[in-house]
């Protein structure tokens, strides 16, 4: 196989760096040559597999109602540092849920894995496509795509592997994909038609936590901001604080509550701050009087929308994709969001249609857009409607899950 022939070539690259790097050595330790013991030998295990922190959410409620309805025990795999703490955290109380750190596709690491457990089935949350995964887990058990998407950039390069997708998605038992293009472009792509069906977007389901009008005053009045509305930027990635900051200094009725998607970034957000002359304050110091709450937390995102007058949805006014619109939406607020929404388009498009969100691509229009939102306060019945239109997702995986696995 021209693709394990590959890896091979790769490794002694990558070994050779790692000797050199302790950070990549740390990367590759933790994912090749982890410790798989903490898997309880010879059990019945449903291997579900995110990419990072949007897909660990997404699918926590899919999971949790799967333990419910299902005796299997669930091996959750993450690629990245952030997604795995994140589910360390949601399923901290969950005793039949084992997390590990996906193994880089390494043929070997992904046998030990398998070897160990009875797998029944595996699940890719959206679509990671990954050949040894694929292929050594179809041979014990059933394997499923759920929460399919296929984005612009990905079409593109996956229409150029089409002859040789064909074949690995013969692998595959089905393709539950979001909509109707996602559908028909896993099909242009190699899979089969019989295999794939729209189901709809699980970001719907997503059981988000409720605070009552008490805990979101308490929890304003802990953020200190003086009593100003609140501006939530929440997942900025770099090349948007800049403009964030820019248009916070001319609200000065609010105060800015900064998410950066990746904690890394903070030292630089601090410099971006300190340049503008912006009395700021990380989220994790006492409170103390500050124009900017620089988050350095991860898990708090979904609060500060809650308790926000004003949210801002990031990776869109860079090309990033966008991130989730449906958590402040749930909140009942309208998102303002930039002109890169490709990983979330149909949200997006929805909510405009619907007049429940605003896209903006100057900072002109983005103050429009602020000024309009304090306009129209309550839009929640909107809102009420959208979510009423497209939920129970989780259901119709489940009840094909069931055909799949009995």
């Amino acid at each position: 196989m021209v693709y394990n022939a590959l890896r091979c070539l790769l490794y002694p690259v990558l070994a050779f760096t790692a000797v050199l790097d302790e950070k990549k050595r740390k990367f590759l330790k933790k994912r090749i040559f982890q410790n798989v013991d903490r898997l309880k030998e010879k059990q019945g295990y449903n291997w579900v597999h995110c990419s990072s922190v949007g897909e660990v959410n997404l699918s926590e409620t899919f999971v949790k109602e799967m333990l419910k309805r299902r005796k299997e025990r669930v091996l959750l795999t993450v690629f990245t540092d952030t997604g795995y703490e994140t589910a360390k955290i949601s399923y901290s109380g969950e005793e039949r849920v084992d997390i590990l750190y996906f193994p880089l596709d390494d043929k070997g690491a992904i046998k030990k894995i398998l070897k160990r457990i009875e797998l029944k089935l595996l699940v890719i949350v959206e679509t990671e496509i990954w050949p040894n995964l694929l292929k050594e887990c179809s041979k014990i058990g059933k394997v499923i795509f759920i929460n399919g998407r296929i984005s612009d950039k990905s079409f593109k390069n996956y229409k150029r592997l089409s002859y040789y997708l064909r074949g690995l998605f013969k692998n595959v038992d089905a393709f539950y994909m979001q909509t109707h293009r996602d559908a028909g472009r896993i099909i242009e792509i190699g899979a089969q038609s019989s295999k794939v069906e729209v189901l709809g977007n699980l970001k719907f389901d997503i059981e988000l936590a409720e605070y009552s009008k008490e805990e979101k005053e308490e929890y304003k009045k802990g953020l200190d901001l003086e009593g100003k509305k609140i501006f939530v930027a929440g997942s900025t990635r770099k090349g948007e604080d800049q403009q964030i900051i820019n248009i916070f200094q001319k609200i000065p009725e609010y105060s800015l509550v900064l998410v950066p998607r990746h904690l890394e970034r903070i030292p630089e957000i601090e410099e971006l701050l300190k340049t503008a002359g912006l009395k700021y304050r990380k989220y994790s110091e006492p409170a103390a009087e500050a124009d900017v709450v620089l988050v350095d937390k991860m898990g708090v995102l979904r609060k500060l929308y809650a308790v926000s007058d004003l949210a801002f949805v990031g990776g869109t006014l860079v090309d990033i994709g966008g991130h989730s619109l449906l958590e402040p939406l749930f909140y009942g607020k309208t998102p303002v969001f930039g002109p890169y929404i490709q990983n979330v388009r149909d949200i997006a498009n929805e909510s405009l249609k619907r007049d429940i969100g605003y896209l903006v691509k100057t900072e002109e229009e983005f103050l429009n857009a602020v000024k309009d939102i304090e306009k129209r306060p309550d839009v929640h019945e909107k809102i009420a409607d959208f979510f009423a239109e497209n939920r129970a997702v989780v259901k119709k995986i489940l009840n094909r899950i069931d055909i799949l696995i009995k």
